[in-house]
């Protein structure tokens, strides 16, 4: 398998080439050159098949330049009962006819994010052992990817971890799980601004290539290839869970706002996976929204950027979303690229009159919005009738999902967090302490150290260089 830009300037490149980096050396995203297809009885074989053994199969389609045994063996290492909790990794849970909640938040941050970075932080050491070289990790977190980020980095070998979060727009849980680390090797920055601004640094930092080959910059931001490709893993987990047979659509509704978890849905279709449709949830911050209905793409700027009771979907440009762009536009390079100069330059941009837009339900999107009324009503009524706790991450998920449910086609619900996280949100919404696992009993109390920031770019190269040289 080789890897490609989605703005075309990148020559083809292998899985362990593509890695450790964030952007391509033209500032598009890589891609595959091709999804490889899984075929009716390849699908019936994989039914039975236990996570590790089903994320090798996956996995080994994109990684084909690292050795089967090693890569087997990489998987079993990482998709563990000791890790997340049981066999099963990510279990499903039925709340109603037809309506299911994928459970993927029961590794060690207690978020979806777990799945993907903890194999990410094996594949990293990895490579790098295999290569001989250290790599330093940029990143930018609304929450959840920056604590998922360092505990799958902590303590590795050869990799040090430079993670920037808003500074006050985490919840006191998040902030603790990240800013509570004191390995040497981990390092948070808190910016005086919003997630965006964080990416935005990131970006610009990547951009630099005479700094980012100085320093060895790399990233676990869901604009990393392989932590997008380790989640496909999921859906097709969530599907034979309830399908009752190969072969039956299923739908699925995923809480957005950078769109790396639903673009690994898209993967997942198409390969061959019976999805009848991937619903795009958003809170406030709809940008994602607006698009799937209208196809206007509108940035919002920092002062439009809304602070909400689903903190980690506070993002108002989703990196991923290029790369379903590129799929959306017949995989034109040069198009995608004109396209992201004008969103630079002007804040968005419009396929409402193209062709290509007349396609999305061919890709099976649809969308909708949920706001802090919508999330609390829906943790109440999840808790009431079912008996369960959810974030209002999930919340915002399985409101949005209840607009696109139709007989005879499951809806899988993508959980994003376990409740502890929001704590103060679901004290609000239905008046408990959400219950908290005994290795997190006390976490705010602990010693936190981050090193606070203005947005500066220029700023955040001198911070990477001082501790690298």
């Amino acid at each position: 398998m080789r890897y490609l830009s989605t703005r075309g300037g990148l020559a083809p490149a292998e899985f362990t080439d593509i890695l450790l980096g964030g952007l391509a050396p033209d500032g598009g995203l890589v891609v595959p050159e091709r999804y490889p297809r899984i075929d009716a009885a390849e699908l019936s074989a994989w039914r039975s098949l236990s996570y590790p053994a089903l994320a090798f199969e996956v996995l080994s389609r994109y990684a084909t330049d690292i050795p089967a045994a090693d890569l087997r063996a990489l998987v079993e290492r990482t998709y563990t009962a000791e890790v997340f909790g049981s066999p099963e990794i990510t279990p499903a849970r039925r709340l109603a006819p037809e309506l299911h909640l994928l459970g993927l938040s029961n590794g060690p941050t207690l978020a979806f994010k777990d799945v993907a970075m903890q194999l990410l932080g094996g594949l990293f050491e990895y490579t790098l052992a295999r290569e001989g070289r250290q790599l330093n990790i940029l990143g930018a977190t609304s929450g959840d990817t920056g604590s998922a980020a360092e505990h799958a980095m902590r303590g590795r070998r050869g990799i040090r971890v430079f993670m920037l979060s808003p500074h006050g727009r985490m919840s006191p849980f998040q902030r603790a799980q990240m800013f509570s680390l004191q390995d040497p090797n981990i390092f948070n920055i808190a910016v005086d601004g919003v997630f965006d601004d964080c990416q935005d640094m990131v970006k610009a930092v990547s951009a630099d290539l005479a700094f980012k080959a100085r320093y060895a910059i790399g990233t676990v931001n869901s604009i990393n290839w392989a932590r997008v490709v380790a989640q496909v893993v999921y859906y097709f987990r969530g599907y034979f869970a309830v399908a009752e047979e190969v072969g039956q659509p299923v739908s699925f509704c995923v809480p957005s706002g950078n769109f790396g978890n639903v673009l690994a849905g898209h993967i997942a279709r198409m390969m061959g996976l019976p999805i009848r449709r991937l619903v795009v949830a958003t809170n406030e911050n709809d940008v994602l929204d607006e698009f799937f209905r209208t196809g206007v793409y509108r940035a919002r700027s920092t002062a439009e950027t809304r602070q909400t009771s689903s903190p980690s979907m506070d993002i108002s440009k989703a990196s991923n979303f290029e790369r379903f762009v590129f799929d959306l536009l017949g995989r034109d390079g040069p198009r995608v690229a004109a396209l992201w100069r004008e969103l630079e330059a002007t804040g968005g941009f419009s396929l409402a009159e193209d062709p290509a837009f007349a396609r999305i339900a061919e890709f099976g999107f649809a969308s909708g919005r949920s706001r802090h009324a919508d999330r609390l009503a829906t943790i109440a009524q999840v808790h009431r009738e079912h008996g369960v706790v959810v974030d209002p991450h999930t919340a915002d998920g399985l409101f949005v999902a209840q607009q696109w449910r139709e007989p005879g086609v499951p809806m899988v619900c993508l959980e994003t967090a376990l409740p502890v996280k929001f704590a103060e949100t679901i004290r609000e919404a239905i008046g408990i302490e959400p219950q908290r696992p005994a290795a997190f009993q006390g976490i705010e109390d602990l010693p936190q150290r981050a090193t606070r920031m203005p947005v500066d770019t220029d700023g955040l190269k001198r911070f990477i260089a001082s501790h690298c040289d």
